[in-house]
């Protein structure tokens, strides 16, 4: 049989095709890359027929979760949904954009090193290119200090060892020096490290304390804020590199105090309320400040009335909002153990603050050091949701404040341990909500409800040691039953982890956001990665008072039964459905969630970007310096063509 010209034809291209693919595939399989690794490397293969495609730009946001009933939380839900739905929609895609998107929010061109910063963001697969708000917001103040007196503050703050403060030296593109250690700055040398190449040189200062430092007057902030607004300028040209030759830096050649340090002008104040430190830095109009405001005005801005349910998370740990509420019920508040602050704008980095601070925030050690206590470990939460007890834990030390026989039951972890320890609540009733019997699916408010019961069935909570009190802490021995302590494993049976403050910020956060469980979070702290997470639909946000947790529970879990389904002797007075399904997806997106925003390599490109950043604001031609280009010359890199370049 005869084959016609242009069968032969055919054949031979699929001839060709296929030895072209095995060569290729033998290559790979050559390089000791992986099934998975291939197809990812064959997705970076431009084809001459068919035209790369910008990145994220055929990204798909699902639908929105769809209420199966009015309660507050079903609802929060969907809103919750719907804002993530526009924060995804809302990335840049290419370099174009992402200069451009930055030059008309800050007014100003990219710092220098932003191309690089760019490209090494891009190789390490960033999700969103633009959310680096969190920098932004901490350093925008000190425009309106002087570089030299910037640099000088750096280099001298951490020489006085009381005031704990620590140093950290770069020059020539190398980390050189550390002054007044610990294991704090020992951990952040190694980041460093990874992205030194590419930084001026600096000092920088980090604070050694657990807890936050710079509390500057709302009347100051708002001066500095109104001049770097007047400095913003995008000059047509600017020069692309960091100034060299920088003075005020630290004399790496001398141990001596130079004659012109300046004063960063700490005060100690353990033990004090800080409320009283903290209500300068709010504005007058604040309920910290305006005392004819009550608490029902300022809890309808950021709780529900029905069963008290968080609707504002941001507000939820506002203290110039809930400050006045929860002063007595906060360790951190009502008498923190390590508060050394000052009043002055100085730069120093530190793990968290509260929302009144103006520390330069970065990703905390803990989420860097690889710690078992910490860290999250795929084959210690081998439970899918459905096998998982249908119950909360929490295990902690007494850490959050100094205590004493007289002020424990202020501290809020012990607050929390009681508030969901069966026993204490014996002959308590709080507010939950209930199912209206005339209305299916509508609630309210029912404020007899008896938990006991129900905590005996859900809650695990307890002390697996005390500290931080004085004389010491011989008083808990009658009041609580030291637990065993509960490794990762043991928590990760049960569906919901709540996380609460210690001392400060809690750094079992990441893994319970990366784990199969559903984390449930109680905060009056800021962390670098707080704009990247979405309350209700990456986790369950909690009152400080915790005047909530049983709604929340009772949603999750269901209570009693409803009218036509009570059975003598079992009728319960309140009835929620049991919403299951909706703990599994919420879990479930912030799993995922995590993986893609919460890397170590998120951790990488964060710190790269910040320090860009605190190195223009800490050199003399500031105004001067930076990235000019219109991101053009990525347009290949980025899979930019003339016809799908598309303008945020």
């Amino acid at each position: 049989m005869k084959i016609s010209k242009s069968r032969k034809r055919v054949l031979f291209l699929v001839v060709a095709s296929l030895t072209v693919f095995a060569l290729v595939a033998n290559f790979f399989v050559f390089l000791g890359l992986t099934g998975a690794d291939i197809r990812s490397q064959f997705s970076r293969l431009p084809l001459p027929s068919l035209p790369v495609k910008p990145w994220h730009s055929e990204d798909k946001v699902e639908g929105s979760y769809k209420p199966i009933d009015a309660h507050p939380i079903s609802r929060l839900m969907e809103e919750a949904d719907l804002e993530w739905a526009a924060y995804e929609n809302s990335r840049s895609t290419t370099f174009r954009q992402t200069v451009g998107k930055y030059r008309r929010k800050y007014g100003r061109h990219p710092p220098p090193g932003f191309k690089e910063w760019y490209q090494f963001a891009r190789k390490k697969n960033v999700h969103n290119i633009d959310d680096f708000e969190q920098i932004m917001d901490d350093l925008r103040p000190f425009w309106a200090i002087e570089p030299k007196v910037l640099r000088n503050l750096a280099a001298n703050m951490w020489r006085d060892d009381k005031n704990g403060v620590s140093g950290i030296h770069i020059r020539d593109h190398k980390v050189v020096k550390e002054s007044n250690g610990s294991w704090r700055t020992e951990t952040l040398i190694t980041l460093i490290k990874k992205i030194v190449k590419y930084l001026p040189d600096m000092d920088i200062a980090t604070n050694r304390l657990d807890q936050p430092r710079v509390v500057v007057p709302w009347e100051d902030m708002q001066a500095h804020l109104e001049k770097e607004f007047e400095t913003r300028r995008i000059p047509p040209k600017v020069d692309p590199d960091f100034t060299t030759g920088r003075d005020n830096l630290l004399n790496l050649t001398t141990d001596e105090e130079p004659a012109n340090k300046e004063d960063p002008e700490w005060f100690p104040a353990h033990g004090k309320q800080y409320m009283e430190i903290a209500k300068l830095a709010c504005p007058p109009e604040s309920r910290a400040r305006n005392s004819a405001l009550t608490k029902a005005d300022v809890e309808a801005q950021y709780k529900s009335r029905l069963g008290g349910i968080i609707t504002n998370f941001n507000l939820s740990s506002d203290l110039c909002t809930v400050g006045p509420e929860i002063q007595d019920q906060h360790g951190f508040l009502y008498s923190g153990s390590t508060v050394i602050p000052t009043k002055r704008l100085v730069p120093i980095f530190g793990e968290c603050k509260v929302n009144v601070n103006s520390d330069i925030l970065f990703p905390a050690n803990m989420y860097w050091k690889h710690d078992e206590r910490y860290d999250y470990d795929e084959k210690h939460d081998n439970l899918d949701w459905e096998h998982k007890e249908n119950s909360i834990i929490w295990r902690g030390v007494t850490s959050g404040g100094t205590q004493t026989a007289d002020n424990w039951q202020r501290m809020h972890r012990q607050r929390l341990v009681n508030i969901l320890n069966a026993t204490e609540m014996a002959d308590q009733a709080v507010r939950i909500l209930t199912e209206q019997p005339e209305q299916q699916g509508e609630f309210e408010n029912f404020r007899q409800f008896h938990p006991s019961d129900f905590a005996a069935n859900h809650t695990d909570v307890g002390f697996t040691g005390t500290m931080s009190c004085v004389p010491d802490c011989s008083f808990y021995d009658k009041v609580y039953t030291i637990k065993p302590t509960a490794p990762f494993p043991e928590q990760f049976k049960h569906k919901f982890l709540v996380d609460v403050d210690g001392h400060s910020f809690s750094g079992r956060w990441h893994a319970f956001l990366e784990s199969k469980s559903l984390g449930v979070k109680s905060t009056i702290f800021r962390e670098w990665h707080d704009s990247r997470l979405f309350a209700w639909r990456h986790f369950i946000p909690m009152d400080n008072r915790y005047d909530d947790v049983y709604s929340i529970l009772t949603y999750f879990l269901g209570v009693g039964a409803p009218r036509s389904q009570e059975v003598a002797g079992l009728q319960e007075d309140a009835y929620v459905m049991k919403h299951d399904a909706e703990g599994k997806r919420l879990a479930n997106k912030g799993r995922e969630w995590a993986k893609k925003v919460l890397r170590r390599d998120d951790i990488e490109i964060y710190m790269f970007r910040l320090l860009l950043e605190y190195g223009r604001i800490m050199d003399d031609n500031r105004d001067r310096i930076g990235y000019s280009g219109d991101g053009g010359e990525l347009d290949k890199y980025d899979g930019v063509t003339d016809t799908n370049e598309v303008a945020h």
